[in-house]
């Protein structure tokens, strides 16, 4: 279950949810916080917030690089917790993850070449995005959703002896092709269902997909689902050693920075569009 999921059910006027980092304008005394704290929280999209002291993380020393703290709020956690305790890759694997270009999957790229798979494709929305997935993000294909060849012909041309790994943030027809393609014994761990999320029609909390369960079957393929809230110890993990490996240069954290709250509902429809790559954060 993707984080969002989790958060309540917004009424008419309701501010949005989500990671936010922010700073202690004033704290009770016994609270462990001091005024000026640089602090992340899930009260998301506001100039002030009121919040309970137990669902503030006191940040650590800014991360290298221009974005500073604000490299706190991406989820390369997410990634790094999913691809090592949602399933384990193995030396040499190959590994497929769908919706590659964005928050996760621009990170999930980079932490399976670091884990030690062979070759790593990811999925897509445009060539210009591909190009920078291979180019930048430690991708060897990527598979362009919607492009002149159908999705599951795409994936057996970059993966011809098929994947033994799969991180799908999708489901919908890129689940279904990856079944397709999956070697005997492959481990699916599903983090996302963006196909039933961003579908035109319907809830949004429902992704519906046909899988071949004989294929299933006879490959022995594991499917799980998955979410990084229930191993919180992978994010102090990650954390603690992202410094590190953004100074050696083993990690990027793609990103967009917005300027202006007021630009936040905007920001946030032209991502869902896939018009950005990597993390996007709104600074007030």
């Amino acid at each position: 279950m993707c984080r969002v999921c989790r958060f309540p059910h917004l009424r008419p006027g309701d501010s949005l949810f989500g990671e936010t980092i922010g700073e202690v304008i004033a704290a009770p005394d016994d609270s462990g916080l001091l005024k000026g704290d640089r602090v992340q929280h899930h009260f998301g999209w506001r100039d002030y917030a009121v919040v309970p002291v137990a669902h503030c993380t006191r940040l650590g020393d800014p991360l290298p690089g221009p974005l500073g703290d604000l490299g706190y709020l991406g989820h390369g956690w997410t990634a790094y917790a999913a691809l090592t305790r949602g399933v384990q890759i193995r030396e040499g694997d190959t590994v497929f993850i769908s919706s590659a270009a964005g928050a996760i999957g621009s990170m999930a790229g980079q932490i399976a070449r670091l884990l030690g798979a062979g070759r790593v494709i990811g999925s897509t929305s445009s060539r210009a995005k591909a190009d920078r997935l291979i180019a930048e993000l430690g991708y060897d294909a990527a598979v362009i959703r919607g492009g002149d060849e159908p999705f599951a012909a795409q994936l057996r041309h970059a993966a011809p002896d098929g994947v033994d790994v799969v991180l799908d943030n999708v489901g919908g027809e890129q689940l279904q092709a990856a079944v397709t393609v999956a070697r005997t014994n492959a481990r699916f761990v599903i983090t996302g269902a963006l196909s039933g999320q961003l579908a035109a029609a319907g809830t949004g909390r429902t992704a519906p997909v046909v899988l071949d369960s004989t294929q299933i079957l006879l490959r022995k393929i594991v499917i799980r689902g998955y979410s990084a809230d229930d191993n919180p110890d992978a994010r102090d993990e990650w954390f603690a050693r992202l410094p590190d490996r953004c100074r050696a240069g083993d990690i990027r954290i793609p990103h967009v920075v917005i300027d202006g709250l007021e630009r936040a509902t905007a920001a946030l429809s032209d991502t869902a569009r896939g018009r950005y790559l990597g993390m996007v954060v709104v600074r007030p």
